[in-house]
């Protein structure tokens, strides 16, 4: 739950952020992009946490490599919409939109997982 608010926050601020900087058009794509990085976190931190914390090495890295890969079909998701949808998904509020969101909330996870 604290993830999804802190996702929720960061989105809503960072959103704010390009519309002031950019105007209306730039609000679509880093919220989207936004609301996809909070899913795939929460998505990534329940992976995590499934069947407990204290797990043997080899679970914990296979539970480390998805939520990895889970942030690297992200990162291709993002490539792919500036690709196909230049006009709508513009490059640096769609970028924000994801990375400003992902990054502070996996170190945020990283903090909870200690």
């Amino acid at each position: 739950m604290r993830t999804a608010a802190a996702g929720i926050a960061l989105t809503v601020l960072l959103s704010a952020i390009c519309l002031v900087a950019w105007g209306s058009r730039a609000v679509l794509p880093c919220a989207l992009f936004g609301v996809v990085a909070t899913a795939i976190q929460i998505t990534a931190g329940t992976v995590m946490r499934i069947g407990g914390v204290p797990a043997a090495f080899s679970v914990f890295v296979s539970r480390w490599a998805v939520g990895m890969g889970l942030r690297v079909a992200g990162i291709v998701l993002v490539v792919v919409a500036l690709v196909l949808g230049r006009e709508t998904f513009a490059p640096l509020p769609t970028t924000i939109g994801f990375l400003g969101v992902l990054i502070p909330l996996l170190f945020l996870e990283a903090r909870s997982l200690r």
